[in-house]
């Protein structure tokens, strides 16, 4: 380790520890490394700042799936999802429970956010599942737990950053993501159903058919945004930044025209709430390559592949090695941070090994996601405990064994390729 790497890397820990933003820490960092240990280059310090922080701004697709889901949050259509989903499960022991798996699975092919989702919907599935007799913590467990679906299924903001660091086709990487997100539901609803069984938890909302057949008719305009999405991308109609914009159009209809629940006003908070989301992850991005510049330029990724391949001597110990990593790093530092410092690094090495850049950006995104809902500091665990008023170590006692089934999907993404690789290997031209 050079005089340079140690000044880029303690300045970044120093800005942690100051709880600075990740966005300015990672600007703050490269310009001290340029001031301090490489002033030969400070006249292009300009240049490299400009060009590489511009480069960030150039996804358009994730601006247009923030406001999708802002739009689709403020058309107040919780309601009619919950209600849709109650008369599909609604029988079942633990019907709720089940419910909370099902909606994020399917809220979260509007947002793509695991935040969005726990805290959107989450108040409500606490709140029902605690005046029906569940536990607070499971009832905060399941639903931080469920969360992670989010950027799991598409769309996902994080594949689609992704997809920028690492230039794998995003297409692919929601088509990739498709089966395992399916596959955390299906696993946390067999999970439900034990736990229900063992803690006599009650049936939900038991529906006649007529009143099911009403709540489906009700939620279908919003239902069919999801299959919008999905039907432009895969259909080769679009592309998905093409496919953002017709979904963000098709939201605004239905929530104008069908359900009448936006206004002026209304889309005025939206496009407020939009540029501030944007103008975060743009400025996230633009710092991240500006960080990538400097980590290039003191061949940091070279040392680190030297590093690895000495100790990994095939892909399969590679990514046993990244997968463990992560999931330490998950647990004490947060998605943006993990996925736009540590991500770059591995990249070469991916490639070094021969892995498909979709498959790893899933199982990527899967760890991740996991961190988010992993003792001690994930941060949907504050967010449930907070909405839930209850306290966070039953909280965690409960997630756990949720924690362990995701980690075990995880592995088997990881291992057994074709489950994340065998939708996008029937795509072609996306």
């Amino acid at each position: 380790m050079n005089w340079g790497v140690l000044v880029l890397f303690v300045t970044l820990a120093v800005c942690f520890v100051i709880r600075m933003p990740i966005s300015f820490s990672m600007m703050v960092a490269p310009i001290v490394y340029f001031l301090v240990a490489n002033p030969n280059r400070l006249n292009s310090l300009y240049t490299v700042i400009t060009g590489n922080m511009i480069a960030g701004f150039t996804m358009l697709a994730a601006p247009l799936f923030v406001f999708m889901a802002n739009v689709l949050n403020e058309s107040e259509i919780t309601d009619k999802m919950f209600n849709f989903c109650n008369g599909l499960l609604g029988r079942m022991k633990g019907g709720t429970a089940q419910v909370n798996v099902l909606i994020s699975l399917i809220f979260s092919g509007m947002t793509g956010s695991a935040i969005a989702d726990a805290s959107g919907i989450g108040l409500m599935e606490i709140q029902q599942m605690k005046k029906e007799g569940y536990d607070a913590e499971f009832s905060c467990a399941i639903t931080a737990a469920s969360a992670t679906i989010g950027p799991i299924f598409p769309p996902s903001i994080p594949m689609v950053i992704y997809g920028m660091l690492s230039g794998a086709s995003v297409g692919k990487l929601f088509m990739g993501g498709m089966v395992p997100g399916v596959l955390l539901a299906v696993l946390l609803m067999v999970y439900v159903f034990f736990i229900s069984h063992k803690r006599n938890y009650p049936s939900g909302v038991i529906m006649s058919l007529r009143q099911f057949l009403r709540a489906t008719l009700i939620a279908l305009p919003a239902l069919l945004t999801v299959i919008l999405l999905l039907w432009g991308i895969y259909g080769g109609v679009c592309t998905p930044t093409e496919a953002g914009a017709l979904a963000s159009a098709y939201a605004l209809l239905i929530g104008f025209l069908v359900y009448r629940s936006l206004g002026w006003e209304k889309l005025k908070v939206i496009l407020v709430k939009t540029a501030s989301n944007t103008a975060t992850l743009a400025l996230l991005c633009g710092s991240a390559y500006l960080f990538s510049y400097v980590v290039a330029l003191e061949k940091i990724p070279a040392t680190v592949a030297s590093f690895v391949t000495g100790i990994c001597p095939n892909k399969y110990i590679f990514l046993l090695v990244v997968n463990i990593v992560f999931l330490l790093l998950g647990c004490v530092l947060d998605v943006s941070t993990i996925q736009l410092v540590f991500v770059p690094m591995v990249l070469p090495l991916v490639k070094a090994f021969g892995i498909d850049l979709v498959h790893f950006g899933v199982v990527i995104c899967l760890n991740m996601m996991i961190g988010l809902s992993t003792p001690p500091f994930g941060m949907l665990l504050f967010i449930v405990s907070g909405l839930g008023k209850t306290k966070i170590a039953g909280v965690i006692k409960e997630i756990l064994p949720m924690v362990i089934i995701m980690i075990a999907l995880l592995f088997l993404c990881t291992y057994c390729e074709p489950i994340v690789m065998f939708l996008p290997n029937l795509m072609h031209g996306v």
